[in-house]
């Protein structure tokens, strides 16, 4: 017999209504659909077949309005930050933020020699879950997806060791860079 099956009466599930709204809103993420440079590559290899991000339950849609995750996907330079947080400021509550990408972290191999480069979009947007790598893989973005769902349950993941800190983090100067 399966668990829905049997005499009436013992086919009832309890939960708090919290706990239902937590598991709705991590069951069905909306992505909205942008990319910026190499890591949007992978970004779209993740929503592929091979990899499928639809059994997850996100479905991408490309109105900020009607999405509630952000994938920062590649270099982000100072004009397009003010892009970013204007879509992000448009996007529905609660709204989350995944960082995907060396050049999203800290800026990559350009942010040395580049005026324009953004160096942490955690400067322009709070981010939620960090995803290193240059560029990461598609199995590293649902690692990332998983965690944020994770969050969104209300379970506290264990700290990635990766993850760079960010402002308020342990280890953090003010800036919201690493110490050196």
């Amino acid at each position: 017999m399966g668990i829905l099956e049997g005499p009436p009466g013992r086919n009832v599930i309890l939960t708090s209504l919290d706990a239902a709204v937590r598991w709705s809103r991590a069951s069905s993420l909306w992505p909205m659909t942008f990319g910026i440079a190499c890591c949007a590559i992978e970004m779209m290899a993740t929503g592929a077949s091979r990899f499928d991000w639809d059994r997850f339950g996100m479905i991408p849609r490309a109105s900020p309005r009607q999405s509630d995750l952000m994938i920062v996907a590649g270099t982000v330079n100072a004009r397009l930050a003010l892009v970013i947080r204007r879509l992000f400021e448009q996007m529905a509550e609660p709204r989350y933020v995944i960082a995907m990408g060396a050049c999203v972290l800290g800026g990559g191999p350009y942010a040395r020699h580049g005026y324009n480069v953004v160096r942490g979009v955690d400067r322009v947007v709070p981010v939620d879950v960090y995803i290193p790598g240059c560029p990461p893989r598609p199995e590293a973005l649902l690692h990332g997806i998983l965690r944020l769902q994770e969050k969104i349950r209300g379970r506290t993941p264990p700290r990635d060791s990766g993850a760079p800190p960010g402002p308020g983090r342990p280890g953090a100067s003010p800036e919201g860079r690493p110490p050196a």
